[in-house]
């Protein structure tokens, strides 16, 4: 048993819209307690950030460092809560998607479900995999990096 969102899972959409939480993402969210799933656009990519008490717990902790009166506590509460969605999870563990969050993040009749530990991103399958080609490289690079240093 874990607490952490790890691996990923592609779904298709059924024919109402719906897809279903990977079973292993279900059982974290079972833990965690968070009723429904807390759902915001990623800031910086095409890609949805959801999770539940954990993930929550997460901006507020970074929201805390800003005075709620400075701009950058109002970007980010705006980005972070004021784009977010609690979407409802059925008994057979399937959540449908606004279309603004299918917009945001390109999907159409499928999605990949990725574990990032306290929270999990939903992508278009495509999509995912181009971003995964791209972080693979960029550690590939950071590993030379690191390689080429002297030891401590």
């Amino acid at each position: 048993m874990t607490d952490r969102f790890v691996s990923h899972f592609t779904n298709r959409l059924d024919a109402k819209g719906r897809v279903s939480i990977p079973a292993s993402f279900r059982a974290v969210l079972a833990r965690d307690g968070y009723e429904g799933l807390y759902v915001h656009p990623a800031l910086d990519q095409a890609s949805l950030d959801c999770g539940g008490h954990a993930l929550r717990a997460v901006i507020d902790e970074i929201l805390s460092r800003f005075s709620p009166f400075s701009e950058e506590w109002e970007s980010l509460s705006t980005a972070l809560n004021g784009t977010s969605e609690v979407l409802k999870i059925d008994p057979e563990g399937r959540i449908v998607l606004s279309e603004t969050l299918k917009a945001h993040a390109g999907i159409t009749d499928a999605v990949t479900f990725v574990g990032q530990g306290h929270k999990f991103q939903i992508w278009e399958p495509e999509r995912f995999k181009a971003h995964l080609d791209e972080a693979r490289a960029k550690l590939r690079d950071v590993k030379r990096v690191l390689g080429a240093r002297p030891a401590p």
